[in-house]
């Protein structure tokens, strides 16, 4: 039997503070994603090391949400999946994504990637600055560590 962790990131959305994190913004909203006004939470334990995300609208436990993840140089995403597909361009750095079945993809600034819901990934920052990735979900925010045992050759 396969085994999950999963990590809802409802929780997170409450301990990010940026603008229009309980409602989608009832005005037109345009944000630097690099200034300093942006304020980072933690990513969900499932991932270590150097992550931080921020949430730029909407609200995590509901559909429609935008996010940006700062993914630390040299830094890897273990194996996960997504209930929600994900929309996703980099802004800064060189991104390695991986998903199950498909040829790994390097991204790079401008680079548009987008990942089908429930497919298992990896993701590497190979930069040597951290890498910023836009993703926008298009259901709920929420992110399952996907064991090594359910792998399928």
């Amino acid at each position: 039997m396969s085994r999950l962790t999963m990590i809802p990131l409802v929780a997170l959305a409450w301990a990010v503070a940026a603008p229009g994190v309980a409602q989608a913004p009832v005005a037109p909203l345009a944000i630097d994603v690099s200034g300093p006004g942006v304020q980072w939470g933690a990513c969900p334990p499932i991932f270590p090391g150097a992550c931080a995300m921020t949430v730029l609208q909407g609200d995590p436990a509901k559909p429609n949400c935008d996010v940006v993840l700062r993914i630390g140089p040299q830094t890897t995403l273990p194996r996960h999946k997504h209930s929600s597909a994900e929309r996703m361009i980099l802004l800064t750095g060189r991104l390695m994504v991986k998903y199950d079945g498909a040829p790994a993809a390097i991204l790079n600034p401008t680079n548009y990637a987008y990942g089908p819901a429930g497919s298992p990934h990896v993701a590497t920052c190979q930069s040597k600055k951290p890498c910023l990735l836009f993703i926008a979900f298009e259901g709920p925010v929420n992110a399952e560590l996907v064991e090594h045992s359910e792998h399928h050759h």
